[in-house]
């Protein structure tokens, strides 16, 4: 039987042609991006699509989006093989994140592209990027089961696992990277996957999707000279029930009492905050310096190696699920997606 994928078009540079009048590219319909590449054709596979009105611009996504695009894949779960979610590149790491986490028991891959180029270029990197997501969205193993069984974001040469991908780069077509976890494969004349790095393990029950994400949620960055003032701001928004605190190296931030007891005073009121290091590569080492030592002393939550487009939305997502900020805490230290590597 010919492999059957659903594309969802949300929109994108992908699928972007230029306006005439003021030269700036705009998302444009997903006739005029298949039109642009015929040798989807020569894949002999049966293809569907359902296209976002309008197409979007990815720094218009929004968690409803995120939920359009989650209901899309459980309404059509059983009736395709994989899915290509095609997606401009700005927000592509933060809605790989939050479908990583909304679709719990994902058994089918859910690959996630576009380009840097749009589709009608010369010079275009998304008519392969297209092509490329469609095969790995149609492979499978020996035992005729799907090769990705997770949410992935391909871009040129390499498929990353969703939720550990950030984008690196507004310029070359190699745009995304994954610093602390491998390529789940590798595109060169052909497509080359690491089967110790896919996901395998799965619980046996049916794909349960949650579309609960609360965006009462915030980050704040650390940076040599930040004020009392300024942060005891931050902090104090009343709607704010979780922070992501981007920190400096393994984890760490000032050790001037303002500062802890800033801290303090917020976790005591029952927001949660969660550490991540501002550095792409490495992760938090609570108990290394004295400045990361005083953060969990504190009740601060450790990040480990976890992304920051993953750490918000993973935030979103347990906050939506009901938990209490003790729940959500001890959540956040655990492993539910791929998304952390727990220290030893």
């Amino acid at each position: 039987m010919k492999p059957r994928i659903l594309i969802i078009y949300t929109g994108g540079t992908i699928g972007m042609i230029e306006d005439l009048r003021t030269k700036t590219l705009k998302p444009f319909d997903f006739s005029h991006l298949m039109e642009n590449v015929p040798k989807v054709k020569m894949l002999n596979y049966e293809i569907d699509n359902i296209q976002f009105q309008p197409p979007l611009d990815s720094s218009d996504m929004h968690t409803t989006h995120w939920k359009d695009i989650a209901r899309s894949i459980t309404e059509n779960y059983d009736s395709y093989d994989g899915f290509v979610v095609l997606h401009g590149t700005d927000t592509m790491a933060y809605t790989a994140s939050a479908l990583s986490f909304m679709l719990e028991n994902l058994r089918k891959p859910v690959i996630i592209t576009g380009s840097q180029l749009p589709i009608g270029e010369v010079r275009t990197d998304g008519e392969e990027n297209l092509i490329t997501a469609l095969q790995i969205a149609a492979a499978t193993d020996s035992f005729g089961l799907p090769m990705v069984r997770e949410v992935a974001i391909l871009f040129e040469n390499y498929l990353w696992r969703g939720n550990r991908a950030t984008k690196r780069s507004a310029n070359n077509f190699n745009a995304f990277k994954s610093y602390n976890y491998p390529a789940l494969a590798k595109i060169g004349l052909g497509i080359h996957f690491d089967t110790e790095a896919l996901k395998r393990e799965h619980s046996g029950e049916a794909l349960n999707t949650h579309y609960g994400l609360d965006t009462d949620v915030a980050a704040i960055d650390l940076f040599p000279g930040i004020s009392a003032g300024t942060l005891r701001h931050q902090l104090s928004c009343p709607s704010v029930k979780g922070i992501v605190l981007r920190t400096f190296g393994a984890g760490n931030a000032p050790t001037a009492q303002w500062f802890a007891e800033a801290l303090k005073e917020t976790i005591d009121r029952g927001v949660v905050v969660i550490n991540v290091t501002q550095c792409g590569n490495g992760s938090v080492h609570c108990s290394r310096y004295m400045g990361g030592d005083l953060l969990s002393s504190l009740g601060v939550v450790s990040g480990h190696d976890i992304t920051f487009e993953a750490a918000i939305t993973k935030m979103m997502y347990l906050f939506g699920l009901g938990l209490t900020p003790e729940e959500v805490a001890k959540k956040l230290e655990q492993n539910l997606a791929g998304e952390i590597t727990l220290n030893n």
